[in-house]
């Protein structure tokens, strides 16, 4: 016997739907008009909200739990470890020291602007408007890409600050719901909330993968529930994190990763392909669902916040922008200072070690200033403000906190949407020669290592038959490809730079046959001559190869 479905239940389901249509009509606007996305999908959040339609009453802690775990372990995930590693001082001291001079600037400026916040509010809301976006940072630097060592920088800093600035939100709502504060108190429940939630988010990540290799090399892998079993670790360590009170956002970071180092090598390629397509897919509707949420709720905070400031002494929502851009521009002009003064440490130290002298010019730290972009993090943080006191009574200037922390994110937007790009235009770090010749003979390596496991194969199955001039012949052809290959390494400047121009070459017209192939594949099975699911494997295959040759050096 079945249950029936409730009206409310469709209510809910059309909402959803509703949601991911919109963040679908976003990335066809966002193309179209050249906007960036995050802008766009406020706008058609906005326009939701205005609309007929139902809007959605969020759960703070419910909305925490659905968006920020995915999110946070996949930057974990993917995030570069050597680049990491490389920057660390830098990515340290933007994302930790940063955080904690924005909280308390910041946060001062905030309750000196509107008295009628209390002061736990104000440190709160600067907390949240601390860490930034590399997502938002992407989106609008579209057209003209941010150099990667930059942007590994940007991803670092945003991996640690979206846990510290966070973190530093729930000391400062503590502590205006208990009306205390203790230093010692609070840098000790910072230490377990740290250590704790980074152990076990290391521990459930590395628990659950040597199961799963424990289960695949027994039984045998299934793609989909693999990939399953990855949606659901960030979950698991963020959950488990907050049952024994430590944090679940490093929690869930550390369970990122941990993943990229527990899992190298462990999937079967088909799994990692397909699963890479569903958390491609997974990161842009949960990043467009947060900023269509953010445009459905702005009317409704406007109204609330407007009321906030007649509260505050003032009789015109207009200074709702004031406060808006005073600390848009308190932000800016901290960053700014602490990059210039970051980046002249990194070349002092750099110095002291004898190195070559980086360059340190204004428009890199202009740059890396402007790329401070707020997005889905500082929404996340705003509204799991408590909508009440212990004692019942409405939580003070929740309203007030949401719609400066809405409009620092849309400032930050549009700033870096329209500076940026001519900012970074031309814009180039010296390229790091280290890395480059290790990647020369790491491929030198790895194509050694193919030749000596083909000839070993050949002779395995030619052994005893008739036919082994076939595999010989077969196998010289392959070895040929990777020959050419060791070849084309460990050159002379001029000649890598026209063996890239070569490849470059190479690859456009790789891709130009494989469209032709997929297409009179196409018309072969409109007109019957072969069956659908043959059709399906050969297109499948060439999409591979088409995807490879788009992305990368033909080899």
């Amino acid at each position: 016997m079945t249950a029936p479905i409730h009206g409310e239940t469709l209510e809910e389901v059309l909402i959803v739907l509703v949601l991911l249509a919109a963040v679908v009509v976003s990335g066809v606007l966002s193309r179209a008009t050249q906007i960036a996305l995050p802008i766009v999908q406020i706008l058609i959040g906005a326009a939701i909200a205005l609309s007929p339609l139902e809007t959605v009453l969020l759960d703070p802690e419910l909305f925490f739990v659905l968006f920020l775990p995915p999110l946070l372990f996949l930057d974990g995930w993917r995030i570069p470890k050597s680049e990491l590693l490389r920057d660390k001082a830098i990515i340290i001291e933007l994302a930790l020291g940063l955080v904690v001079l924005t909280v308390a600037g910041v946060g001062l400026l905030i309750h000196w602007m509107i008295p009628a916040m209390p002061l736990p509010v104000a440190f709160a809301l600067a907390a949240v408007v601390a860490p930034t976006d590399p997502i938002a940072v992407s989106a609008v630097a579209a057209r003209a890409p941010i150099p990667r060592r930059i942007m590994h920088i940007l991803e670092g800093e945003s991996l640690l600050n979206d846990a510290s600035g966070l973190v530093c939100m729930r000391f400062a709502v503590a502590a205006m719901l208990t009306g205390t504060f203790s230093l010692i108190a609070a840098v000790g429940t910072f230490v377990w909330l740290a250590l704790a939630g980074v152990a076990i988010g290391v521990a459930t990540a590395f628990a659950i993968m040597r199961l799963k290799a424990w289960t695949s090399a027994r039984f045998g892998e299934e793609t989909g529930a693999q990939i399953i079993v990855s949606l659901m670790i960030p979950f698991a360590a963020y959950l488990l994190a907050e049952r024994f009170h430590c944090s679940g956002i490093l929690a869930a970071v550390a369970a990122g990763i941990t993943m990229s180092f527990a899992e190298t090598g462990a999937a079967m390629a088909v799994t990692r392909v397909r699963r890479t397509a569903v958390w491609d897919t997974v990161q842009f509707a949960a990043n467009g669902v947060i900023f269509v949420l953010l445009g459905e709720q702005m009317p409704k905070i406007i109204a609330g916040a407007a009321a906030t400031v007649r509260m505050t002494g003032h009789s015109e929502p207009w200074w709702l922008g004031i406060y808006v851009l005073a600390i848009v521009a308190a932000l800016a002009a901290l960053r700014f200072a602490w990059v210039w003064a970051s980046l002249r440490l990194t070349w002092f130290r750099a110095r002291m070690r004898g190195d070559r002298r980086p360059k340190v010019g204004k428009r890199l730290v202009l740059a890396m200033s402007l790329a401070g972009v707020r997005g889905a993090i500082t929404l996340a943080g705003v509204l799991t403000l408590p909508l009440a006191l212990n004692d019942g009574t409405p939580f003070p200037a929740r309203d007030l906190a949401i719609f400066l922390a809405a409009g620092v994110i849309v400032a930050t937007l549009l700033i870096a949407t329209f500076a940026l790009p001519p900012i970074l235009k031309g814009l180039e770090l010296p390229p790091d020669p280290s890395v480059q010749a290790k990647e020369e003979a790491v491929r030198i390596s790895a194509a050694e290592a193919a030749i000596q496991a083909i000839e070993a194969e050949q002779h395995r199955l030619a052994e005893g038959r008739p036919d082994a001039d076939l595999y010989a012949e077969t196998a010289g052809r392959v070895m040929e490809l990777y020959r050419l290959r060791i070849d084309g390494r460990g050159l002379d400047a001029e000649s890598t730079v026209h063996r890239r121009r070569v490849e470059e070459v190479e690859r456009k017209l790789r891709v130009a046959g494989l469209r032709a192939e997929r297409a009179s594949l196409f018309d072969a099975a409109r007109a019957g001559e072969l069956p659908e699911d043959s059709v399906r494997r050969l297109v499948r295959e060439i999409d591979l190869l088409e995807t490879r040759y788009s992305t990368g050096p033909a080899h």
